[in-house]
This record gives C-alpha cells, structure tokens and sequence, in this order.
C-alpha cells in the first residue's frame, strides 16, 4: 500500500510531527529534570528525544532527515525545552507527569511514522514497525542519557500500544478512511491504551527461566 503524497497530506504529516516533537521534548525535559541536569544537558536530551526517533526512521528510509530539511521542528523542540525548563521553577510538577506527554508523544510519533514509511513505498507490516520505532526510539534515547532503563522495556505496554495502534490506522486506511480522521482515530487509541496500561498496571509477560528443582 502506497500513499501518494497530496497536499493536504503533507500537511497533515507537517502538524502530526510538530505535535509529536513538542511533547516528546518536554516529557524529556521532565525526566531529565530529576537527575538536576543543567539548562545546557537538558537541551541536548530534549533533542535527542524529539528528533531522534525520526531521525533513524529517515535514515532508514533513505529520506533527508526531516528535522535537517526544515529547522522549524529543531526551533520547537528547543523551545518545548527552555519553555519546560523555567515552568518547572514555578510550578509543582509530580515525579510521573512526563508519561503523559511521554504518551502523547508515542501516540503522535507512531502515527507519522507509519504515514511516512506508507508513503516511501514500505509494506504495510514493515510501515507499522517503522511507526513503532519513531514512537519509542526519542524515549530509549532519553532513558539512555539519564542513565535509566528505557521505559520502553519494563513499563506496562509501551511499544505494544504503539504498534497495535499503527496497524489500526494501515486497517482504517484499507478501507478507505480520510486519512487524517484515520489519524486521529488511531492516535487517540494509542495515547488513551497507554494511560489504561499505566492505570491498570497492564504489562506483557516477563522472561523468566523455568526453575530447576533437585
């Protein structure tokens, strides 16, 4: 499945994106805050949050690196930075606020990465992975550079929302919805699984050797 790519298209995935740096930033920035990083470290995480999962995906691709080609999504993650930077000064913020742009963020980001990959000719499964990687690889990053283990391998459904949510947006597309609203759809259906997940305490199975018994 190949998605042409139309005017309205574009800038739909123009808007998507933008969203999607601005809240993977600040949820960067947020845990990046507890380690008491300088203004200057915290920057540097936000960007690697907010560019980075992207970055790869066009690499991959073999596309110009999207945040290179236009500097207004590197101005947004900036600001999303300094912006979170001094709101933190002044307001109380709890220790797991940043899952919610954090979620928000993988909601956004999976989204436009799966319509990217559609649009670069990629098959559809190989799309919904695409979509999956630009959602979580921004926070594998941040969780690196905070000298954390990544969220993405421990908290309750994480990648699995992601990739179960891009693969309902390549459905919604086979039978012919707008794609924005398609979208829309299946962002929220991520962003609201995520929070459920977190909630409930939802997780996959976790690896564990079977007991040897004398």
């Amino acid at each position: 499945m190949t998605l042409h790519p139309t005017p309205a298209l574009l800038d739909s995935l123009y808007w998507i994106t933008l969203v999607a740096v601005i809240v993977s930033s600040a949820s960067a920035v947020l845990k990046a805050g507890f380690k008491q990083f300088d203004l200057f470290g915290v920057i540097i995480i936000a960007i690697a949050t907010g560019l980075g999962g992207g970055s790869l995906r066009d690499m991959l691709l073999d596309r110009e690196v999207f945040w290179i080609r236009d500097q207004m999504f590197f101005i947004a993650s900036l600001g999303s930075a300094v912006a979170i930077f001094l709101l933190a000064r002044l307001v109380v913020i709890p220790p797991k606020f940043f899952l919610i742009p954090d979620a928000a963020g993988l909601a956004t980001f999976g989204v436009a990465g799966t319509l990217v990959s559609l649009m670069f000719d990629a098959p559809w499964l190989i799309a919904s992975f695409m979509g999956v990687m630009t959602g979580t690889m921004g926070g594998i990053f941040r969780d690196v550079l905070c000298n954390t283990p990544p969220v993405v391998f421990q908290s309750p459904l994480y990648a699995t929302v992601s990739w179960a949510g891009s693969l309902l947006f390549i459905g919604m597309l086979y039978l012919q919805l707008d794609v924005t609203l398609a979208a829309t759809i299946a962002g929220l259906a991520i962003f609201v699984a995520r929070l459920l997940a977190l909630r409930f305490d939802i997780n996959l199975p976790v690896f564990r050797f079977k007991e040897h018994r004398q």
